[in-house]
């Protein structure tokens, strides 16, 4: 991964307000305690958090990659699924352009379906997942908003066990523009991790002991460790709690 780009300024997050509704997925009190240590850490470095209150309960409230891609001053904003996301949209689309100064492009494709989940940025370049939830048109969308950075749509059948998941590394390895050094953990959650102005954030050694040993033994840059047990629960992983923005 290419990690030679310009430090973030801001983390835009949800509020996590109480919920109106009794969750079976995880349990508030927790979440409440790992999210505000989350944003603690975010603000270490060297983040200026801005924590928006989209008007719904937790879980729904918290995540936000699935609706936004943001990348060199341009939000890419996906097509709402529900009236909440709608909501969150017109919302978060204020945000982005008065408050942080980011040009904001809407899903206009009827055809199009990302989900800002199923996308990775190395740096250099973007991998789409083809999946239930983003389609071909989908990448070709993605790829028109950052022009300057090839698109690579990757199909995903099913991911999760370690076989599957290096069969789709050596596929994403054959269809790179550019060459990555990669580092195999032993826990597949454990590969959602965040790099943020030089630090690498990643999750506690109770919640993966086998790869935070991995991570002490090959990662020689700064490394934070968070708990995320909870959040986990109702969220792809650490990335799905915060859009990284750098404010122009």
């Amino acid at each position: 991964m290419d990690f030679k780009m310009h430090e973030y300024t801001h983390a835009v997050v949800g509020k996590v307000t109480p919920a109106l509704r009794i969750t079976d997925r995880a349990d508030l009190n927790d979440a409440r305690r790992q999210h505000d240590c989350f944003l603690r850490l975010l603000r270490e470095l060297n983040l200026e958090v801005v924590e928006i209150d989209f008007g719904y309960p937790f879980p729904e409230n918290a995540l936000l990659e699935h609706i936004s891609i943001v990348c060199h001053g341009i939000a890419l904003l996906m097509k709402p699924t529900s009236n909440m996301e709608d909501d969150m949209l017109k919302i978060l689309k204020e945000v982005m352009q008065k408050d942080l100064g980011q040009t904001v492009i809407e899903l206009s494709d009827p055809y199009a379906k990302v989900n800002g989940s199923d996308v990775l940025f190395t740096g250099r370049e973007f991998f789409v997942g083809i999946s239930d939830t983003s389609n071909e048109a989908g990448a070709s969308a993605v790829a028109e908003a950052f022009p300057e950075f090839p698109c690579t749509p990757i199909k995903i059948l099913c991911v999760g066990a370690s076989k599957e998941a290096q069969e789709l590394l050596k596929r994403m390895e054959r269809e790179a523009t550019f060459s990555y050094q990669t580092l195999t953990v032993p826990e597949d959650e454990a590969a959602n991790c965040l790099y943020i102005n030089g630090t690498l954030i990643h999750r506690a050694i109770e919640e993966i002991p086998d790869s935070f040993k991995t991570f002490c033994e090959k990662i020689d840059f700064a490394r934070r460790s968070i708990c995320f047990s909870e959040l986990a629960k109702i969220s792809t992983g650490l990335s799905a709690c915060a859009l990284l923005v750098r404010k122009p």
